[in-house]
């Protein structure tokens, strides 16, 4: 009996220490609703940017798989009125020049209205203090959502989203511009895609929306999402930029069919962002993006995260989307946060 007793705190003490040993895997979703997804990894952490349709927060996590469990932080609220009042849409958060920017979709409460608007930090947090900037200057006065900026190798900045071609609703078109500063549109918007595939047509508007840059090497590809958010056929297609300037006719060449979409068991991939590890083990490049729910479940959506790869000429190879509950690797831990 005495012996037991002197084994008892050992024996308990084994036992925390196994289950304080991290998981080697996680399933998916990693968030259980949630949409538009943005995640940047800085400074050893992850930061994952999301809208409540009122105000915008990020929350900070050590590990990828766990980016709605951190700390959150309220970087916005919305006004009672006023053209940024309402309908709050997929913010995306920007590391320019040492400051922090968040862009997203607002309007004042009539989808005709919605705009580009920014916020821009005070210092280098990621997590604020944030001022109210107000809508992107030097856009045209039309209906513009989901924006987002890439910056050239040399410097360059340009802002891309995804807009009306006139004053009414039944198409969106991927749009991009010259930016002067990250406050401001400095040229005409040029039109990079409209929705002319089978694939990019399902439901009523045709819709393409949720640009993000990603690259490999010396060629850029732009990641969109097509088809009607609402449907299960909601997919990701890939436009790849060919030659230095983004703004030339025909600069950006699609691809002919979708690079993620549906499964018989997972519906509606898209809206994704991407974040590199930079791990000497493991996956070092993954896609964060929403799904529905469920077959037909619509706006319902969850987070999920899965890792890809790449081909031999720098092509991204995003395969299909796990299902729910298929166990995945756990990522490894952070090295390259792009600092």
């Amino acid at each position: 009996m005495k012996r037991f007793a002197l084994l008892l705190p050992l024996l308990l003490l084994a036992t925390a220490v196994v289950r304080a040993q991290p998981p080697s895997t996680f399933t998916n979703p990693i968030l259980a609703h949630g949409q538009d997804p943005c995640v940047v990894a800085y400074g050893g952490w992850f930061y994952y940017c999301y809208s409540t349709g009122r105000d915008i927060r990020v929350r900070r996590s050590d590990a990828l798989h766990r980016i709605g469990e951190g700390d959150e932080t309220v970087l916005w609220r919305a006004p009672e009125q006023g053209p940024s009042s309402q309908n709050v849409w997929a913010p995306e958060l920007h590391r320019i020049g040492g400051r922090w920017y968040v862009y997203f979709a607002a309007d004042d409460g009539e989808n005709r209205n919605h705009r580009m608007f920014v916020l821009r930090s005070e210092g280098d947090d990621p997590v604020g203090p944030y001022e109210y900037v107000g809508e992107v200057a030097g856009m045209s006065d039309r209906w513009a959502i989901d924006g987002t900026v890439y910056q050239s190798g040399t410097g360059l900045l340009y802002f891309i989203w995804s807009g009306w071609p006139g004053g009414d609703d039944g198409v969106q078109n991927l749009y991009i511009a010259a930016m002067s500063d990250p406050l401001t549109v400095a040229g005409k918007r040029v039109l990079v895609s409209e929705p002319v595939h089978d694939w990019e047509r399902v439901g009523d508007p045709k819709v393409n929306e949720g640009p993000g840059v990603l690259r490999r090497g010396d060629k850029v590809h732009l990641i969109y999402s097509a088809s009607g958010s609402w449907t299960d056929d909601y997919c990701l297609g890939r436009l790849t930029l060919v030659g230095d300037d983004p703004l030339a006719p025909g600069a950006w060449v699609k691809h002919g069919q979708p690079v993620f979409s549906k499964t018989d068991k997972v519906f509606g991939p898209g809206h994704a962002s991407f974040v590199h590890l930079g791990c000497a083990e493991g996956p070092a490049d993954w896609i964060v993006y929403h799904a529905a729910r469920s077959k037909g479940s619509g706006w319902d959506r969850d987070v999920r995260l899965q890792p890809f790869g790449w081909d031999g000429e720098g092509y991204p190879r995003l395969g299909k989307p796990i299902p729910a509950g298929v166990p995945i690797a756990t990522p490894g831990v952070l090295e390259n946060d792009g600092r």
